[in-house]
Formats: structure tokens, sequence, C-alpha cells
């Protein structure tokens, strides 16, 4: 078992230093097609969770969002927040997840759509995305892991 995890009751809880290493036995869902929910705590303190698409390269999860979303002045207000990602492809394995605790390391813009519109591609199979309204403006959020939790089957 790598450094930082520890095993309870059968899950991973790793806790990661400067880098952000996912278990490797769950790495495959950041590749995957499945809906990331994110937690993050709402304008009046109450938990606010959303499912998004995500994406994932190599250090950081990312997802977009318009300028306009609540979600967005959440995570200005209070950067931290928690996504869990649930294996779907395996019907058998149904409670196969990856939980990750991060925090917001930095919001770029995305005024080509070009985030958005691999998003797309990779979770519907259409390109480019198709619920694009006139006048937004959209972000790619940048999540840095600092603890992970996850099951394995």
């Amino acid at each position: 078992m790598p450094a930082g995890t520890t095993r309870e009751g059968g899950i991973a809880l790793t806790t990661q230093d400067k880098r952000s290493s996912i278990p490797e036995e769950v790495r495959d869902l950041l590749e995957s097609t499945a809906v990331a929910h994110v937690a993050m705590i709402g304008p009046r303190g109450e938990p606010q969770n959303n499912p998004l698409w995500f994406g994932w390269e190599g250090q950081h999860v990312k997802f977009s969002q318009t300028k306009t979303r609540q979600k967005l002045r959440n995570l200005d207000r209070d950067p931290p927040l928690a996504l869990s990602l649930v294996d779907l492809v395996d019907p058998e394995n149904h409670l196969r997840y990856l939980e990750i605790r991060g925090v917001v390391d930095r919001v770029e813009e995305d005024p080509d759509l070009d985030f958005i519109n691999s998003m797309s591609e990779k979770c519907l199979g259409v390109y480019p995305y198709q619920n694009y309204r006139p006048g937004d403006e959209r972000v790619v959020v940048f999540v840095r892991p600092q603890h992970t939790t996850s099951e394995d089957g």
C-alpha cells in the first residue's frame, strides 16, 4: 500500500502531499464517461451537490461552468470541494468509486468552448456541445486533489 494510504473497512483512504496521486486500481474512472458529483458549500452555508462532466489531465480534475452559475461564485468564496465518481461500466461492481477532496487551484477562460466541446464529445459522442446559449461565457475549473477515498469492489 502506498505511503499515506490506510485501509478502513475495505476502503482505501489516501492522503496526498503536494502531488495528486490517485490510487492505481481506480484511476480508470478518471478516463471514463462517468459523471462527477461535485459537492461544495452554498451561499448560506448549505451543502450543494451537482452532477458534472469532468476531465483529468494528470494533476487536476477539470470541469466547465458558465460565469453566471452559483457554483462558480461558491468556489470563488470557498474553494475546497469534494467530488465522487461511481463505476457505471460494471453493474456487478456498482459500489466501486473514487472520492476526491480538493481545492480549486485556478479558473481559466474557455472563450472558444474547447473544453466543453471535448466533454460533450467524450460523454455523449456529440461535437460540438449542443446546449450553448449565445452570451454564455464558459470557464474551466481546475481542482487539485488533496485526499482520496476509493473502493475497488
